[in-house]
């Protein structure tokens, strides 16, 4: 197998290094840097660079890879999801979302998942690897260069658990931060974890204004245990204890994210019970209506139900916002994601 890493995995100075040991003028580094922020990962379209220099770019480093093998727009909101196929046969999906306020972009951290949330479409395929810090580059700056518009937010929400690749994940607040890099404010990321402890600890160390949301989608732990078999590791008491303690160190509001699934987690009393659980927290819930997928075990909950759980939060003094629905028809909703999309190709 290669041992060759992705070309954008490269910061600016890995490519001084390089042209220095190639025998390369050294501002052609800054020259191929550029390219990445322009989203473009094979030489052969790097044009300012010599025939020999793109070749030497191949012979050293991954630049096959992010074929587009599937892209979707939604009729409904103009959401696109694309389907990636990296270099090694692994597949990601991203997607594009656009607001009043700009685009965003929702990443993929991992070619598969680990977690097994039993509501959640990323899981069935299984867990493939975790994705390079460049690879988490390019599903920001490759979509920018297909809509040929910049990307104003990125929410780290995507296929995989964001935290279970931690290190890769702190690359890329590194380099997306970066004013010689795509240069996005840490303020307008957002990455969403369904919580492990111990990294959710680092990161509130790590002194970025990262945005942070935790995947809750229950009250108790009786029912978290059901939906999400991290919960059997990581008690809700401990996690809600880490919360609190990210929001005293950080200063931070936290965002606690609720799929609601009929019948399961959307009563009035899970309501109150889920209002007990996080009142003196400074927080922001986020309720979702759960989409659902081919072969899901649950169904959304009604209108109805949703304004009534969400009454019932506002009575008990919560900030709390229903998510907007985007691209529920090219399911690229909240939880339809899915490694491989076979269904689709």
């Amino acid at each position: 197998m290669s041992n060759k890493r992705f070309i954008m995995d490269n910061d600016i100075n890995d490519l001084r290094l390089w042209v220095l040991v190639r025998g390369f003028p050294s501002f052609r580094a800054k020259q191929v840097f550029d390219w990445f922020g322009k989203g473009i990962v094979d030489p052969e379209r790097m044009t300012n660079l010599p025939q020999n220099i793109r070749e030497a770019l191949r012979d050293d480093f991954i630049t096959d890879s992010f074929r587009v093998i599937d892209e979707k727009t939604s009729q409904k909101d103009g959401t696109k999801k694309w389907l990636f196929e990296l270099h090694d046969g692994h597949r990601i999906e991203t997607v594009l979302m656009r607001y009043s306020t700009g685009l965003s972009v929702c990443i993929s951290s991992q070619a598969g998942c680990k977690m097994s949330c039993s509501f959640c479409a990323s899981a069935k395929a299984g867990f493939g690897r975790d994705l390079s810090c460049g690879e988490l580059l390019a599903q920001v700056a490759i979509p920018a260069m297909l809509v040929n518009e910049r990307i104003s937010r990125v929410v780290i929400m995507g296929i995989g658990e964001p935290f279970d690749n931690f290190e890769q994940l702190k690359l890329f607040f590194k380099r997306i931060n970066d004013e010689n890099g795509l240069n996005l404010g840490a303020r307008h990321i957002t990455v969403s974890t369904c919580g492990l402890i111990p990294q959710m600890i680092e990161f509130m160390c790590i002194g970025m204004q990262v945005n942070l949301s935790v995947s809750l989608h229950a009250p108790n732990d009786t029912l978290r245990r059901q939906l999400m078999p991290i919960a059997q590791r990581y008690p809700l008491k401990e996690l809600i204890d880490a919360c609190r303690q990210y929001v005293d160190k950080t200063g931070r509001r936290i965002t606690f994210e609720y799929a609601l699934l009929s019948g399961v987690n959307d009563s009035d009393e899970q309501a109150r019970e889920l209002a007990v659980l996080l009142r003196g927290i400074h927080c922001h819930i986020n309720l979702i209506a759960a989409n659902e997928f081919p072969g899901g075990l649950y169904k959304k909950s009604s209108k109805d139900r949703v304004k009534s759980f969400m009454s019932v939060l506002e009575k008990n003094k919560m900030t709390v916002t229903l998510r907007r629905e985007m691209g529920s028809d090219i399911m690229a909703a909240c939880g339809q994601l899915r490694r491989g999309m076979q269904e689709t190709i």
